[in-house]
């Protein structure tokens, strides 16, 4: 059983001081490139809702250096909708995800459409412009 008396006066159950370790000494958390490549493309999956059901679901490459991460974001699209907005949308939910999960910075994400899906076809009498 250890018992606490204080910040600097913690002993064991002995009574012997244990050692104290300085915050900067502890170690360090390191986060593998593959999970926040996960965090990435789940953000991406977030931010597009709904895909058409022969998409595939969109994923994620990362290069992190130090406490930043580029992020590169490859999706499929339904067609016709606003690409430029649902890339913003993907870009922005990315960055926010990344930031408040895994703590870094992330100043680049690159949104790359692989694929376009048209909507069903409906049934149009006449001719179609």
């Amino acid at each position: 059983m250890t018992s606490m008396s204080g910040a600097d006066g913690a002993v064991d159950e002995r009574g012997r001081p244990l050692a104290v370790v300085a915050p900067g000494e502890r170690g360090a958390t390191r986060i593998a490139d593959r999970v926040v490549a996960k965090i990435a493309a789940q953000a991406a999956r977030e931010a597009l809702g709904p895909l058409p059901p022969e998409a595939a679901p969109p994923h994620a490459t990362v290069v992190v250096h130090h406490e930043t991460v580029r992020v590169r974001v490859h999706l499929e699209l339904d067609y016709p909708c606003d690409i430029g907005d649902r890339c913003f949308q993907v870009r922005r939910q990315v960055v926010q995800r990344v930031r408040a999960l895994v703590g870094m910075e992330v100043p680049e994400v690159a949104v790359q459409v692989e694929r376009l899906h048209p909507a069903q076809a409906r049934a149009v009498q006449g001719r179609t412009r």
